[in-house]
């Protein structure tokens, strides 16, 4: 994953390509894989498969709907486990996250990471096992 931007290390993770494919469908491939050190909470296949069919369905229909989220996913700059420590991080849209990082298991909002600080060409990456959701 290193030597590649985050989106197209994403897609050529077996666990990540719902989330390469709904980046894909908002049209934000390009944006995100260019974008300067950032930090990207990737919801994993499986976290994507506990969204009810008929709601990712919709989201995945609503390009809007969908950057919006995806957008909620992506923060400014490579954040180590330690910048995880309770606390907030604002997100590129402007939107908060609630980080927790308790005995080793980080939490964002009410998302597990099951999977972190993997660095790519462009972005360090924490995979969570829920997709969150922007107020």
């Amino acid at each position: 994953m290193a030597g590649k931007p985050v989106v197209t290390a994403a897609a050529s993770s077996p666990t990540l390509t719902t989330f390469a494919a709904a980046v894909k469908r908002a049209d934000l491939t390009e944006t995100l894989n260019k974008a300067k050190d950032i930090t990207v909470f990737i919801p994993s296949n499986e976290a994507f498969s506990k969204v009810p069919k008929d709601k990712l369905s919709q989201l995945l229909g609503d390009k809007q709907k969908l950057t919006k989220v995806l957008n909620y996913h992506v923060v400014e700059g490579r954040k180590t486990p330690d910048d995880l420590k309770q606390g907030t991080l604002q997100t590129i849209d402007g939107g908060e996250l609630i980080t927790k990082n308790e005995n080793g298991e980080i939490t964002v909002n009410d998302a597990k990471v099951t999977c972190g600080n993997i660095t790519t060409a462009n972005a360090t990456v924490y995979i969570i096992d829920k997709v969150l959701q922007p107020e």
